[in-house]
Formats: C-alpha cells, structure tokens, sequence
C-alpha cells in the first residue's frame, strides 16, 4: 500500500472513531445501547485487525511474515476476548471486576505482540551484536518497570491493592491487563532506540494502540478498586481507539525508517538510549527522597525493589563496559586489517609498491648499506597465454614465497607490479652479487602448481648505496635497479646485473 493511500484510509478511519465515540460519550443514546455500539464497534475493528494482519504475512516472507503472525496471533485473543466480554457484560450482565475468561484473552495481547517486537528487532539491524543487545534490552526494560513501579507503588499502587485485595480473584486480572500493556510499550521503546528494524510506521501505530489501551485500563483499575460496577463510556474511550489504531498498524506500509549517513552528531535516539535508564531512575530516586524528607516511610517491598533496580543498573553499565572494550578491540582489529590491504599485494601477500618505497624511503634516512632488487619474471606471459590467468597467479604465489625464502625476515620483499618484484635490504652483510645469485638459484628450480610444473627465469637488476648519501633518493636506487634490469635482459635473461658494475651472472 502506498503513503499516499494510507493517509486517506487513516483519515477515514480516525473520522469514523472519532464519530462513534462522540456519539457513545454524548449521552443521546441509552446507556445500554451505547455499551453495546461501544462494544460491537471494538469487536468490529478487532476482527478487521486480525484479519489485515493474516493477509499481510501471507503476502511476505521472513522476519516479516513471522511478526505479523504474531500480531495476527495477538489480534485472534483480542477478539476472543471483547466477544467473551460482551456476552459476559453487556448480555449476561456479569458484575466487575469479572473473573471470566475475557481478561485472559485480553491480557495475551500485550505478549503476543511483545513477541511480535522481540522478532522484528532481532530480525533486523542493531547498534549491539547479537546476545548483548537481546541482554541490554531486557536490562533496560527491567529497569524502567522497576523504577516506575516504585514510583506509581509510593504514590498510587499500595492504595488500590489493598482496595483491590478484598474483591476476590478478579483484582489480578485488573492490574495485570495495564500492567503488561505497560512493559510492552517500554520494551518497544527501549528496542526502537537500539534496533532501526523497529523505527518503521507499523510499529508506530503499535505503540499508540499500546497508549490507549494502558490509559483506559489504569482508569478502569481505578475505578474498580473504588468499588465501582459500571464504567462510565467516557473511561472507554482508550479502549474504542485501540482496535482502530491496530488495524491502521495491520495496513500501514512497512520498511525501517532510513538513517542519516555522515553525520558525526549524536542523534535524539542515540542520545536517549544513553540515557537509558537512568532518567527513571533519577526520577524515582529524587521523588523517594522527597517523600522521605517530608515524612513518607518506605516498606520492605519497596526497599528491595528499589535495591534490585540499582543492581541491575549496574550490571547495564558493567555491560556497557564490556561492549565498549569489545568495540575497541575491533576497531584495532579492522584498523590492522584496513592497513594490512592498503599496504600488501592481494594476491600473493607480499607488500605493495607503497609500503616498499616507505620502507626504502626509512633505509635511506639510515647510515647502513642498502641494496635494492628489481626482479622480472621471464616466462610469465607464456603462462597466462597458455594455462589461463589462474595459473599465472598460482606462479606469483610461488614467486613471492620463494623470494621471502632466500632473504631476511627483516627484509622487504614487494610485489611492484604484473610480474615484476623488489626486494629491499637494508644492512646486508653479503655483497650485492651474492644476494642476486641467491635469488637466481631460488628461482631456477620448475613452479609447480596443481596442475602442472613449468620452468620460470628472472633477470635481476640491483642497485645499493654503501654509505650515508643525503643526494641520493628512492627513485635514484629504484631507477638505476630498473635500468639494470633491463640491461639483463637484453644480454639473454635470466641474469644479475649490478649497477655501475660490467659483471653478469648467468642461472
């Protein structure tokens, strides 16, 4: 479904509620027709809810097509539930608070769509990898609930329960009903600011459903614990909303929301998961130490309570630390990777063109002897012509191991390009000749591969500084090395050819 065509529908719909409930609260209709077109309107947008969901996931598939069944799930017990409630209540005429199995069905809503969030979250892209962001969002719900359950226990809760402990067995349901709708909702909150899979317009409209429903079950709450039989339509308004509002989530068009990219800042979202969850907690201890202060004495329940959410908060932070150090290691990690690539040949290993003129560019600045290398492999290009560039590399690959073989580990050895190779040593404790002919006895045994052996030359040309020169740079060593390459080439391949020297090695 397009944005557009659900803007329409959305307007359609929110006109449509907001004439039933101005119609229902009005007082022109008698108080049992206007329970009954109440009722029947939410039974209505149930059914409507429930079906959407069950055809949306039929037309996906994954993650999107498992937390639509959830919320189809969900939808099936809401209405079960109004249609339980409705023969108990406005047909039988049950007394409140009712022990029927309406609030049952009502109370699988929230969980079933908990369920719902927890899929969609976990099926999408997080700030936290994998266990530590499922862990992090059970902390951080657990802490909110905690710390507004202190804080509605201090000043509301402890009042009705004890209403409420002598109205028999319906009392838990009452509270229950609310109560869920509540973790739903802070558990969605706390999963929208860690996971961008939850930031998306269905969800949305979730949350609202979530909001009118909690708001009219406290009101409901409240009311029963004051002994009251009947509920004013006024306090059913939540209630009306909210089947309306979880089909519009049922037809909305999905998607996460997209993230600005390149931005250094801090967001709203990241700034409030930061925060996470000491705000309540802040809040509940500075109300607890007022109320203290002017008298107010606190029970065990809300001691422990208290103790508990203080222990959680700092196992988040010890949590957080731990990520926070995780989070180091693969920064370096990818750091070391990232500059591995940017200086290393992909293909055989050995070190780029760059990484070799850094580190004739370090030799240079010393006082030891240097020698250069600039090695040509003769034969490559019959490889390539003959047996496919696969097995070309293969060669490269036997090449590059051969000439780190035949030098120091300290020694820089650096594919410069196509079949051509250097060699950087620096300090060299043999004459230049010597370290060629090595190379040239390492490179004349056959490169065999897996699928066959060939007979690989190299024409080498060297060049090396003897002593401290100021005048000398990498691109004197590197050109004279290279010049003396091609001169052993001309004179048969296969060779070593020393600059500013007339001897010739032959393999």
């Amino acid at each position: 479904m397009t944005l557009r065509r659900f803007g329409i529908i959305t307007g359609a719909v929110c006109a449509l509620v907001f004439g039933i409930v101005c119609l229902v609260v009005s007082g022109v209709l008698d108080r049992p027709t206007s329970v009954a077109v109440d009722k029947f309107t939410q039974l209505l947008a149930a059914t409507a809810a429930m079906v959407s969901y069950w055809r949306a996931a039929r037309q996906r598939t994954g993650v999107a097509r498992r937390w639509r069944l959830w919320m189809a799930a969900a939808m099936a017990f809401l209405v079960v539930g109004l249609a339980v409630w409705i023969w108990g209540q406005v047909i039988l005429g049950v007394t409140l608070p009712s022990s029927t199995l309406a609030p049952i069905g009502f109370m699988l809503v929230p969980v079933l769509t908990l369920c719902a969030i927890v899929v969609l979250s976990h099926g999408g892209s997080g700030t936290l990898p994998g266990h530590r962001s499922r862990l992090v969002v059970a902390l951080d719900g657990l802490i909110v609930v905690g710390s507004l359950f202190v804080l509605t226990w201090v000043s509301l809760l402890e009042s009705m329960v004890r209403a409420w402990a002598t109205s028999g067995p319906g009392f838990a349901t009452v509270v229950a009903h609310p109560a869920l709708y509540l973790v739903m909702l802070i558990v969605l909150l706390v999963s929208s600011w860690t996971h961008r899979s939850v930031r998306q317009l269905p969800v949305l409209f979730i949350a609202l459903a979530g909001i009118a429903q909690s708001a009219s079950g406290w009101v409901f709450a409240y009311l029963v614990s004051k002994g009251a039989t009947a509920i004013p339509t006024a306090a059913d308004i939540g209630f009306m909303v909210c089947p309306a509002l979880f089909f519009l989530s049922a037809i909305a068009p999905g998607g996460a929301a997209r993230e600005r990219v390149g931005s250094t800042r801090l967001r709203a979202g990241e700034l409030l998961h930061l925060l996470v969850p000491y705000l309540p907690m802040l809040v509940t201890g500075l109300f607890i130490v007022v109320g203290t202060a002017t008298g107010v004495r606190l029970n065990p329940l809300e001691i422990y309570v208290g103790l508990g959410v203080v222990l959680l908060v700092i196992a988040r932070q010890l949590l957080t630390l731990i990520d926070n150090v995780r989070l180091l290691e693969q920064l370096r990690d990818s750091r070391e990777r990232l500059r591995h690539q940017a200086y290393h040949d992909p293909l055989t290993g050995v070190a780029n063109r760059a990484l070799f003129r850094e580190r004739l560019d370090a030799a240079l600045a010393g006082t030891s002897p240097v020698v250069v290398l600039f090695i040509d492999v003769d034969g490559f290009k019959d490889v390539n012509d003959n047996y496919g560039h696969a097995e070309g590399d293969a060669v490269l690959r036997i090449v590059a191991a051969r000439l780190q073989s035949c030098v120091r580990s300290q020694d820089v050895v650096a594919r410069l390009g196509g079949d051509e190779f250097g060699v950087l040593v620096d300090g060299y404790p043999q004459p230049p000749e010597e370290i060629g002919r090595r190379v040239l006895e390492a490179m004349s045994e056959p490169h065999r591969t897996a699928t066959g052996s060939h007979v690989i030359r190299a024409s080498i040309g060297i060049s090396h500084r003897e002593g401290f020169d100021p005048s000398l740079t990498a691109d004197d060593l590197l050109g004279t090395a290279d010049a003396a390459m091609y001169t052993a080439k001309r004179l048969g391949k296969g060779m070593v050819v020393v600059h500013g020297s007339v001897e010739a090695e032959m393999s």
